[in-house]
């Protein structure tokens, strides 16, 4: 048996012990027993945590906050609970192996974050404890959310984005069937309902995903609003948005989604879908067609020193090399002959130079602190998800990419589709490797 099952369990065995030593310490004249009032209870086990009632009466609180914002009908409260459930152990799982491999957001990182946040919003940091505050909000609560969403985001990237690959000859083929198919050039604005069906599905599990999703489709035609069918049914990250994508290029679409999707007017639902991944439903809300103007970019032409973070080389160890080599740098010592000697990417044997970089072709962090710098200027140590940097900004240009468009475009769509399906299959396969105990039913 799993070592943390007693632990979890002594839980539940220490709340009913206290009860019963309460009760045999009462006086012996009381005639009427004391209600037992329950603080709280364990709902699910993941691992060695365990997920409590008011974990997730706190999430379905916000999820209420949000669905009303929204203006989105909500979804039975049963039904609800168990969606949120399930996302929740989900974020359990991946929070559980980020920590295990040793990835973590600081607190100077943390307040970065939660300043662009205030930025954003035209928000002081008082502003925005204020704000939080007057929405029921505990702002160590917030902060606490806003870590785990950066260790989510950066281990997606990590474990999934940075191991996907996309082709030449991949593009090329995608480009061909662009051209043989109608509507390669629309725009569409889609809501989503996904069902997932397991990995290794025996027939009865996909006929129960299948069921579900039929479910979804006929109270969608019975009049029941999308986006109420989305945060009751879907299991894709946007079902509290009411399944919405926003807008989407045709090219960036499987052309099962294309296919279906040129057959119906704004409005319209599909009819299911049935992919690797599941079962899905769309909704076109809207149609546009994508002009063939000239696109401009500016672009960059930059180098860096980057000095990779392991077990060996600690957060506080590379930036602290790369602040010795900024002092260097700010000594007139070449940023090239430096690059070779110590960047550990592969741009070293170069000098550090990564060339003309495109808006969208780094990471968010890196392209945020090349923007920011002058020509010729130096960054401090920043940091990004492949380690630490120094970077030094060389030229800017505006560059007509229209002759690049198409494989621009095709490379970000195989790339987008690519990464969406290998995150929905590495969840699940960390939530198969993992020990799972529901305990909502219990009462």
């Amino acid at each position: 048996m799993p070592r943390y099952l007693p632990f979890a369990r002594s839980i539940a065995v220490s709340s009913v012990a206290l009860a019963l030593a309460l009760a045999a310490a009462s006086p012996a004249r009381a005639q009427k027993p004391r209600p037992v009032v329950v603080l709280d209870r364990i709902v699910a086990v993941v691992n060695d945590e365990v997920i409590t009632r008011n974990d997730l009466d706190e999430r379905m609180k916000l999820a209420f906050a949000q669905l009303r914002r929204q203006g989105t009908p909500s979804p039975p409260h049963d039904v609800l609970e168990k969606q949120l459930l399930d996302r929740i152990i989900s974020d359990r799982v991946q929070l559980q192996f980020a920590k295990e491999t040793g990835l973590r957001v600081d607190d100077a990182e943390l307040d970065r974050a939660i300043g662009r946040i205030g930025e954003e919003n035209m928000l002081s940091l008082a502003q925005l404890r204020q704000t939080l505050e007057k929405d029921g909000v505990p702002y160590a609560k917030f902060r606490e959310d806003i870590r785990n969403e950066i260790v989510t985001v950066r281990l997606r990237e990590r474990e999934v984005d940075n191991r996907i690959v996309v082709t030449d000859g991949e593009i090329d083929n995608f480009l061909k069937t662009q051209q043989t198919q109608s509507g390669g050039s629309d725009e569409y604005n889609l809501s989503h309902i996904l069902v997932t069906v397991p990995e290794n599905a025996s027939p009865e599990q996909i006929q129960t995903r299948r069921a579900r999703a039929e479910q979804a489709l006929a109270q969608v035609k019975g009049g029941t609003d999308f986006r109420q069918v989305a945060a009751s049914f879907s299991d894709a990250p946007d079902a509290l948005q009411g399944g919405s994508m926003g807008w989407r290029d045709a090219n960036r679409l499987p052309t099962l989604f294309t296919d279906a999707l040129q057959k119906l007017q704004p409005g319209g639902v599909t009819e299911l879908l049935r992919s690797a991944n599941g079962f899905h439903l769309l909704r076109l809300n809207e149609r546009r067609g994508s002009g063939g103007a000239p696109v401009i970019v500016n672009q960059t032409r930059t180098r860096h020193i980057l000095i990779k973070t392991n077990e060996l080389v600690s957060e506080d160890e590379a930036r602290r090399r790369l602040v010795g080599l900024k002092e260097r740098l700010d000594n007139k010592v070449d940023f090239a002959e430096l690059a070779r000697a110590h960047s550990e990417d592969t741009s070293a044997s170069k000098g550090g130079d990564l060339g003309w970089i495109s808006p969208g072709d780094t990471v968010p962090d890196f392209e945020r602190a090349m923007n920011d710098l002058k020509l010729g200027e130096v960054s401090n140590p920043v940091k990004s998800p492949f380690g630490w940097h120094l970077i030094q900004v060389l030229e800017r240009r505006n560059e007509d990419m229209s002759k690049e468009r198409q494989r621009l475009n095709a490379r970000m769509a195989l790339r987008a589709r690519k990464s969406d399906e290998s995150y929905q299959e590495w969840v699940r396969q960390l939530r198969d490797r993992a020990y799972i105990e529901l305990r909502l039913e219990e009462r």
